[in-house]
């Protein structure tokens, strides 16, 4: 939110404010008062918000709170907010997208999302990588036009741009994974997006097309306009609806589509972002055996989506985006080195 007073929060419950004020957080909205009714009914004056958020265990135990917010402000008021639960868990992470949900009603759109500018500049970062990965000798370089068995999705928010292009620049050309790439973008951007990102790297971004097989090598942007999902064999397909959730692309409805198709073939690094979109559907796909990881938090423009993900206790690595690459190139070497042993053994 661009301009002060912030929200004001009252609960009488100590944990009910500090989920709300973190929540609130999350979302790039400030907090000017939190407390509990008999805080705010002796407040010196009255503290200015453009929103409140009002959440008692019983409302009958606070009759005069009601009146003193109708007389003291013309800011919506919304009371009765859900109780949050303990954090964690999936029923969390949807607490937190209702209670966007209801600010966003109130207040307008609040992710903040990288500008023309912002990514423009990308063209400016310089390649060079201190020490520049390799392809391992155990690692057959795959056909660029060969399909993908495994598919790595990429999903990332404000910052997002700078962290994805870094961890694709210093990973080595020919490894046998493709790419799909959830970006919260505005709409207009992307061209600029594809034009840009990856434009000295081994992974050269694409707009996703219809009939499209993600072969090695393809780093594949899902539009933000409508949702994509695969046919039966493999292709992609728009499904004509728009994309689930406030924002597109649904970073939690891709994993979900591209899990649908490549099952425990499919795995996540969650980037940079605001909010907590990944937050459901990493943990789902998770317990049917895809890796998740996440950047780490001091790397990010904004941590707060990795964050999310990582809360939910699903992140298997965490690192900065060259340590990721890094991590990548291992993880593949690794399945390659036992598929070999596991070849030879039955030979």
């Amino acid at each position: 939110m661009a301009s002060a007073p912030g929200v004001g929060i009252v609960a009488d419950a100590v944990l009910q404010r500090h989920r709300l004020q973190s929540a609130a957080g999350k979302f790039g909205v400030e907090v000017s008062f939190s407390g509990d009714p008999e805080r705010l009914l002796g407040y010196p004056g009255f503290p200015e918000a453009c929103l409140w958020l009002v959440t008692l265990r019983d409302e009958s135990d606070h009759s005069q709170l009601f009146d003193h917010l109708l007389e003291n402000t013309e800011a919506p008021v919304l009371f009765g907010v859900d109780q949050a639960p303990a954090p964690g868990g999936i029923d969390y992470s949807r607490w937190e997208r209702r209670l966007l949900g209801k600010l966003e009603q109130q207040l307008g759109q609040l992710e903040q999302l990288d500008s023309a500018s912002d990514i423009e500049e990308l063209a400016d970062m310089d390649r060079s990588v201190e020490a520049p990965l390799e392809l391992s000798s155990w690692i057959t370089p795959a056909a660029a036009d060969s399909p993908a068995r495994e598919v790595w999705v990429l999903g990332a928010s404000l910052g997002g741009p700078a962290a994805v292009k870094t961890f694709l620049d210093n990973l080595p050309a020919g490894l046998p994974v493709g790419f799909v790439y959830a970006q919260h973008i505005d709409s207009h951007f992307t061209q600029v997006l594809t034009r840009i990102l990856g434009r000295h790297a081994h992974y050269q971004l694409k707009a996703a097309e219809e009939g499209t097989v993600i072969c090695n090598g393809d780093v594949v942007l899902m539009p933000v306009e409508q949702e994509w999902s695969f046919t039966s064999d493999g292709k992609l397909t728009r499904t004509g609806r728009p994309w689930p959730g406030p924002y597109g692309p649904s970073i939690d409805q891709v994993l979900l589509n591209v899990a649908e198709h490549y099952q425990d073939h499919c795995h996540a690094v969650i980037f940079s972002g605001m909010g907590n979109d990944g937050a459901i559907a990493a943990p789902m796909i998770n317990s049917h055996g895809s890796r998740i990881w996440v950047q780490e938090s001091s790397s990010c423009g904004n941590s707060s989506m990795p964050e999310s993900v990582a809360a939910t206790g699903c992140a298997g690595f965490s690192g900065t985006p060259e340590q990721l690459a890094g991590e990548l190139v291992r993880t593949i070497e690794n399945h390659c080195l036992l598929r070999n042993r596991q070849q030879r053994d039955s030979a």
